[in-house]
């Protein structure tokens, strides 16, 4: 019974050694065992033996196709994982795909607002300086000016450097009746009169030199308005009036550029 139980636990190549051996023995001791057993039983320790085997043999077979079975499983297993790996590293590869665009679209919105912005602060800027008071400093004299009021003297003043005396002599008209009490005023009545003066309206010109003088005889252009006057009665052939208008500025503003330009205009006034 040990025997059998220990054939039974073989494996394969064990099983077939055993069964060499079984059969050899059993050929060799056949005539020995003739006499005790006999032919009948030898043959059914043989047969016996053989049924053991392909036993044997068929669950061994059985264990390997379980096996196999359970290998293939285990790769298809393995299969399946590499693909569900796959499609989620797809999947991830997508959504950051997604996710970079949304961050690339923010950072566009983001920087068309602070355009906006920008253009916003911009123009509220531009439109404060349309309406607000702006510092000028014109012959030693500082004031503020409205936007508008700045633009239409340096206009009118950019049209008498170019000689355009009928567009500078109304600018600066419109200047001192819109703003009468411009700080430009005194400029704006120095110019006229030169713009005045090139359009041969001595006239007027002695008329606007004439009101700066009265009234801002402190003014640093008062003495080149007595100077323009003389000039402008001289071009009138009244050279009586142009030599009282130099005497005038002789004694009014001895000491100023325009009263040595007068001594020297006086020798030629006969």
């Amino acid at each position: 019974m040990i025997g059998r139980l220990r054939f039974a636990s073989a494996g394969p190549g064990a099983a077939r050694a055993a069964l060499a051996s079984l059969a050899l023995a059993a050929a060799c001791a056949a005539p020995a065992q003739a006499a005790i057993f006999g032919d009948d039983e030898a043959r059914k320790a043989i047969i016996d033996l053989r049924g053991r085997f392909d036993q044997l043999a068929e669950q061994n077979r059985a264990r390997q196709a379980e096996q196999a079975a359970q290998f293939n499983d285990q790769m298809n297993a393995m299969k399946r994982s590499i693909l569900d790996l796959n499609s989620q590293l797809e999947l991830q590869r997508s959504e950051n795909a997604k996710l970079r665009g949304q961050v690339e679209q923010l950072a566009r919105d983001i920087a068309e607002v602070q355009r906006k912005q920008a253009d916003m602060v911009q123009g509220v800027e531009d439109r404060i300086r349309k309406i607000e008071p702006q510092k000028v400093t014109l012959d030693e004299k500082e004031f503020l000016a409205d936007p508008d009021e700045k633009r239409t003297y340096d206009e009118a003043l950019a049209a008498v450097r170019r000689s355009e005396f009928d567009r500078a002599a109304s600018g600066l008209s419109t200047l001192l009746k819109r703003w009468p009490a411009s700080g430009y005023r005194e400029s704006a009545l120095f110019w006229l009169g030169n713009a005045q003066y090139g359009q041969r309206n001595y006239q007027g010109a002695i008329g606007s030199f004439r009101q700066l003088v009265s009234t801002s005889p402190d003014s640093p252009r008062a003495p080149e308005a007595l100077l323009a006057i003389a000039n402008c009665q001289a071009e009138l052939k009244d050279t009586k009036s142009a030599r009282r208008t130099i005497e005038e500025l002789l004694r009014t503003y001895p000491k100023s550029e325009a009263a040595a330009a007068g001594r020297e205009r006086l020798v030629s006034l006969k």
